[in-house]
Order: C-alpha cells, then structure tokens, then sequence
C-alpha cells in the first residue's frame, strides 16, 4: 500500500491573530506579514525539498495586487490553490446558508480570477463545519474538504483558550466545534449525515493527528514547530502508520517575530517565540522522517484522486 503525505499551508493574515486573541486590528504593524514574509521562505523550503504543497487561500486577501501575484506564482511553480473562504468568519457555520453559500462561491471565484483554475477544494476557517456546510460544498462542486481535526487536545486547549480570554475581559472570534467531531474518522472518509460518521457524500481530509494509541495528539504546524526538532520527529513517529498524514500548516508556522515586526503578538502566539530558522528546522526534520517512512508527498488534489 501507498503511503501519501500533504503539506497544507492555511494563510491566514495577522489580522486573523488579532481576532483570535481579541486583540484591536487596526493600525497594527505587519498586517501582510505571511504573505510578504512567510511565503517566500515556504517556497525556498518546499523548493528544497521538492515538495509541491497546496495552499488553503482567503478570496477577499486577493484584492491586494502582491498578494494575488503571490498565489499566481505559487500556482504556476506546480502548488495547489485551495479555497479557505473568502471572508474567514470565524462564525460562518452560524450564519444563514445563503451567507455560507455566497462566502464559499466567493472565495472560489476570487481565486479562480487570480489562477484561471477553479479550486477543488475547502477548509473551513477555524476548522469548524456542519453537515450545512457539507451540503453547500457539494452543491457548488468542490471535490473534497478538508476541515474536520478529531482532536481531543486542542478541542480542550482552545476551549481553555477562548475562555482565558474572555476572563481577561477580550473577546474571541474564534468558536468551538461540535464535540462530537472528536468521534469522526482520522483518515480519509467519505461523510454521512451527522459529518463525523462515514457515509456516501464528499470526501473528507481530515486534520492530521497521531495515531489512536497515541491519543490523537494534533499533528499541525503549531505542535511540529514549536518544540524543535527532537518533539517534531516524536510526533512524526506517533502518525506513522496513518495511510494519509495531512500535515496542516499555517503562513505564521514560519514568520519570525523579531525579523517581521510581529513583537506585539508573541506575548499571545506561542509559535512566535521561536525563530523562523528554528521552526523550518523542525518541520524539515518531520518532513524527513515521513520520507523516510516511506511517505509520497502529494498535494491534498493529489491525494483526493488517489484516495477517492
């Protein structure tokens, strides 16, 4: 049997931190700071390592002429363009379907203006979905999702998050799951009713996280990057087995708080008290060892086709 891994790299502009962590985002400093910063040092990495990723993209940062030039570039150079949206509510699986619809279409559309490809793919902001979501997904023709994290950690840790937050007398963007997405498969499914059981609908990419025996700790950027190397091929050993590691990524798992005037945010964002030189370090040390496992890399499109 084949294994496959995905590299997928959700941009999310700093903005999307400030609305996280409550923080005011107007007049903060960098607010391009992922796609002028982060990007290109994901493209000298990914380059290295021949590793074609897919980028999960917000339709409404295309209006920026750079950062459109940005995704066509990434595009011709081989990467995938995935649809992330095109607002990034935080909320939008609590807003009207018809809002969910246009957003979703819209990001689409703002992409496909930018590549001349449509997208075929989702990832909902903040990971959270509902069967809704599904049904309008399949509506307009996307080929697969990749949106459900069946992690119990980080279920606790940004539940704990928004709530610490609050405490401090700021308000959170950010919302929670259903807690039965913890019961959903961890490896590629197609989705019934209820999402998290396996059924005939869309097929789902699910958020990497280690194997059952380990507990599903989260296999994303931030656990990868922040502990260095030594804790990053930990990890890679406990998903080790998993037919498809989708490694999910975001822009700021390589900015660097010092070099991208991001210092105001390192007192809320963990990730940035290590340097961007020791984050590509240990995501190059996970990269490895999944190749040496014997891991394919393949964009999340790829993988679809080979997974369906």
């Amino acid at each position: 049997m084949t294994l496959y891994a995905a590299l997928s790299v959700d941009l999310d502009e700093i903005p999307c931190y400030a609305a996280i962590h409550g923080i005011e985002s107007q007049g903060l400093s960098a607010v391009h700071a992922v796609y002028d910063k982060a990007i290109p040092r994901y493209e000298e990495l990914l380059d290295k390592e021949g590793i074609r990723a897919t980028f999960f993209t917000i339709g409404s940062d295309l209006s920026r002429e750079e950062n459109a030039a940005t995704i066509a570039r990434l595009c011709a150079a081989g990467h995938e363009i995935a649809n992330h949206s095109y607002s990034h509510f935080y909320d939008l699986t609590r807003r009207d379907r018809d809002v969910i619809r246009n957003d979703i279409a819209m990001g689409a559309r703002e992409i496909e203006r930018v590549t001349k490809k449509k997208p075929v793919g989702f990832r909902a902001p903040g990971y959270t979905i509902t069967d809704t979501v599904f049904e309008v997904l399949e509506e307009l023709g996307v080929e697969y999702d990749s949106s459900v994290f069946p992690c119990p950690s980080y279920f606790a840790a940004k539940s704990a998050a928004i709530a610490a937050i609050s405490f401090r007398g700021r308000k959170s963007r950010s919302i929670v799951d259903d807690p039965r997405v913890l019961f959903a498969p961890a490896d590629p499914y197609r989705v019934g009713k209820p999402y998290w059981k396996k059924g005939r609908g869309l097929l789902e990419l699910p958020i990497g996280v280690t194997r059952d025996a380990t507990a599903r700790l989260p296999y994303i950027g931030t656990s990868v990057v922040l502990w260095g190397e030594p804790a990053a091929k930990q990890l890679t050993r406990a998903i080790i087995g998993r037919p498809f590691v989708n490694l999910e990524l975001h822009g700021i798992d390589l900015s660097d708080a010092e070099q991208d005037n991001l210092d105001f945010l390192r007192p809320h964002q963990p990730d940035l008290r290590k340097t961007f030189v020791q984050k590509s370090s240990a995501l190059r040390a996970a990269i490895h060892q999944l190749r040496d496992a014997g891991y394919e890399f393949v964009t999340c499109a790829e993988a679809a086709a080979k997974l369906h």
